[in-house]
């Protein structure tokens, strides 16, 4: 549990941070913290017990969950406030549960409500002027990122119960962040390249730590911590650094929020995780789950 609680402590910061570096191209961003993820993680590497198309496999599934979720993920920051990016991350397991449903062919009403509630609560943070348009798009770039990061958990899991018997994690955890740099350097390649990445010395130290600290040694630490707890104790420290990045959002990095619409807001879309997470009456549904993501 100690585990779990210093990794969504570290976490929380990261929303405040990335606010910092708006004014960078997000593809080179995503490129760089992710490049140095995968260094973390490239020496653990064995395509030994798994083969090439596995391997090929699971760098696919790198590219969606962390490689467009990034893309989408670090763009909107430039459209909303870092509080807000960290409460709109809420609806993930919504998204998981989608999918899910949709490869079961199985569907709950509770979905579609709590689906709708979490979209009332985002009209209520985001309800600041009339055709205000950025915020608008800040929200479908999170829920974009949040799509791609549910996919990703949900083709993860299909592709864990293939590996052999065994099999570490850390072993194979860089297949998927080498897919995921591979859609990055694309995009940033596309964009125009890296003739404008010019970071300041501070702008340098906080990608080294959301890339090193935050996504490589946090998902570790993370995976570690998650596999000594219940479930119950997992899906709470799941959903502590969203109250956390909007506590360091407002307190530590200084930005503003209406409190009357901030309580409102995520109130409602906390009901929503909630009417989703219930247990179903149907036997076999499908309920929500999800991985923290900075």
């Amino acid at each position: 549990m100690l585990l779990l609680l210093a990794v969504s402590l570290f976490w929380a910061f990261s929303f405040g941070l990335l606010k910092g570096l708006s004014g960078l191209d997000p593809s080179d961003v995503s490129a760089v913290r992710l490049a140095l993820s995968l260094a973390v993680f490239a020496p653990f590497a064995r395509i030994t017990p798994v083969g090439p198309a596995a391997a090929l496999r699971l760098g696919l599934v790198g590219a969606v969950q962390f490689g467009a979720m990034y893309l989408f993920y670090i763009r909107s920051f430039a459209h909303l406030q870092a509080y807000q990016v960290a409460l709109f991350t809420i609806t993930t397991p919504l998204w998981v549960a989608f999918l899910d449903g949709a490869l079961q062919r199985r569907w709950r009403r509770a979905f579609l409500t709590a689906a709708a509630l979490s979209v009332a609560g985002a009209a209520v943070l985001l309800w600041r002027s009339a055709g205000d348009a950025a915020a608008t798009s800040g929200f479908v770039m999170v829920q974009l990122s949040n799509v791609c990061f549910a996919a990703g958990q949900v083709a993860w899991r299909i592709e864990k119960a293939r590996l052999p018997q065994g099999t570490p994690e850390s072993s194979v955890f860089a297949f998927l962040l080498a897919g995921a740099l591979a859609v990055a350097l694309a995009a940033s390649a596309a964009g125009g390249g890296w003739s404008g990445f010019h970071p300041t010395p501070g702008q340098w130290a906080t990608l080294a730590y959301l890339g090193a600290v935050a996504s490589g040694l946090g998902f570790f630490l993370w995976n570690r911590g998650a596999a000594r707890v219940n479930a119950g104790v997992l899906a709470a420290f799941n959903n502590a650094k969203i109250p956390l990045g909007v506590a360091c959002s407002l307190l530590v990095f200084g930005e503003r929020a209406d409190p009357v619409r901030l309580v409102a807001g995520s109130a409602l879309m906390g009901l929503g995780v909630w009417v989703a997470a219930r247990p179903p009456t149907e036997t076999g549904a499908p309920t929500p789950a999800g991985r923290s993501r900075t």
